[in-house]
């Protein structure tokens, strides 16, 4: 799994060296900097700007790439023993996913969990979330509806996000010994028919101007933001 970009690089140099397995550069960087490279006890190799732009798909590498292990999901059993979950119902987005994750991560939720999808490309997801997909436990689960019924069973409340829910502003805040999972659906499509039907409670977010078209990732940030506080 590469990652790249300088500041994605050292975040993981500072706080997830264990999980580096290989080093390239593109470029030359001070001999300071390098040191601590070196301290990993890692391979590391120069390639040119070509190999280097091959690695990242042509993504903005600045000259720092990284392999990493595998990513490693967490196990549904450990999500569900956390409180304040937020369930990504379809999003493929790795950009969105990845500032969810951000969001997430900073505003206090316990963990992600990403369902109606076969996999999920984690390196994008890793980079475009600045590190905090490391951070979070992440849990992917494969049938919506069936982990719908497994949250429900295990005492969670289910609050979907959609457009003809309760307004935000007449919710009250969670508390932090309720169990909640907050239901984000897809970019495009939202949450489906069969998934709204299995919520407790749906949410809307209040718009000022007839104008709907608030970004997944930005709908996640008021939404959590709102519900916390």
């Amino acid at each position: 799994m590469i990652i790249y970009g300088k500041q994605i690089v050292l975040y993981v140099l500072e706080k997830h060296a264990d999980q580096v397995e290989e080093v390239y550069f593109a470029k030359d960087i001070d001999s300071k900097l390098f040191s601590k490279f070196l301290k990993l006890g890692k391979k590391i190799v120069k390639v040119d700007n070509m190999k280097a732009q091959g690695m990242a798909k042509g993504g903005n590498h600045q000259g720092f790439l990284l392999k990493l292990k595998e990513f490693k999901f967490a196990p549904i059993k450990e999500v569900k023993d956390f409180n304040f979950v937020l369930v990504l119902d379809g999003l493929t987005d790795v950009g969105n996913i990845g500032a969810i994750t951000r969001s997430a991560y900073s505003l206090g939720v316990d963990a992600i969990i990403l369902t109606g999808l076969k996999n999920v490309k984690m390196s994008g997801v890793i980079r475009t979330s600045s590190g905090a997909a490391l951070d979070m436990p992440i849990a992917l689960y494969k049938n919506s509806q069936d982990l719908a019924n497994e949250l429900s069973q295990t005492g969670f409340t289910l609050i979907g996000a959609t457009t003809d829910g309760v307004n935000l502003k007449k919710y009250g805040t969670i508390e932090k010994t309720d169990k909640v999972a907050i239901y984000l659906g897809s970019e495009g499509e939202g949450l489906s028919g069969k998934i709204r039907k299995k919520m407790d409670l749906k949410v809307s977010i209040g718009m000022e101007h007839e104008f709907d078209s608030l970004n997944v990732s930005v709908a996640a940030g008021i939404l959590i933001y709102n519900l916390k506080r």
